[in-house]
């Protein structure tokens, strides 16, 4: 069974190879067409958050490509450079999505609130959680004695529920910047369908890494449940 872990953590790892390939691709295409309208990243955040009722947020350049993410600690939208200055239907894309988790927090949606509470001990499970596993494979295999894998996989759980909470959150987040893009004309009929399909892409990777956690936390689960079967 650990054989097939290993297996299936390889398949799972060329999957996501493949798919943040494509994803990378694709921005790199789509920053390079520049919208109609001339209006840089930064400025698309504004916008979005201004005309959410959002006055609260600073939108703040950091270092990284596809670094972008909304903080709802110090309330900020942080967009890579190449999307805070870029013109581009990429840059509209991210910068309208990572408002769409701005306008989220404002009206307290519901996902968003829960996976924010999660943060804590998601951060402290992460650190523990492939050691515990793999003491517990060890102590299973010297003494038969389940109990430390299934701590281990108590403490996955965790994780792997973070990841699946995730998706909601992120798909939430790009139906709200795709419908603000679409109402308010700032990318037009020959736009949308890229910055669609760049965010698209962006959602599938959350989508192949919370597949990927639950298929490994199954495993681990048949392999303590196989144990005791055998005790």
């Amino acid at each position: 069974m650990t054989s097939e872990i290993f297996i299936v953590s390889l398949l799972f790892l060329g999957i996501s190879f493949l798919v943040s390939a494509v994803l990378k691709s694709k921005f790199t295409r789509y920053s390079k067409i520049g919208l109609a309208n001339g209006l840089s990243g930064r400025e698309i955040a504004g916008k979005m958050l201004r005309e959410s009722g959002i006055y609260d947020v600073k939108v703040i350049s950091v270092d990284g490509f596809l670094a972008d993410h909304y903080n709802p600690v110090n309330r900020t939208v942080n967009l890579s450079s190449e999307v805070y200055n870029g013109t581009s239907i990429a840059a509209a894309a991210v910068a309208a999505h990572e408002c769409g988790h701005a306008v989220q927090h404002a009206t307290r949606y519901g996902p968003l609130m829960f996976r924010s509470k999660m943060v804590p001990a998601v951060q402290v499970s992460s650190m523990l959680v492939n050691w515990i596993l793999l003491a517990g494979i060890v102590v299973l295999a010297t003494t038969k004695n389940p109990t430390v894998l299934l701590i281990g996989i108590i403490i996955m759980a965790v994780t792997v529920l973070f990841t699946l909470v995730t998706l909601p959150v992120e798909f939430d987040a790009s139906k709200r910047a795709l419908a603000w893009l679409n109402q308010t004309n700032i990318t037009n009929a020959t736009e949308y369908p890229k910055a669609k399909d760049a965010l698209k892409w962006a959602a599938t990777t959350y989508v192949v890494a919370a597949l990927a956690a639950v298929v490994q936390l199954i495993q681990y689960i048949m392999i303590y449940m196989g144990s005791r079967d055998r005790s």
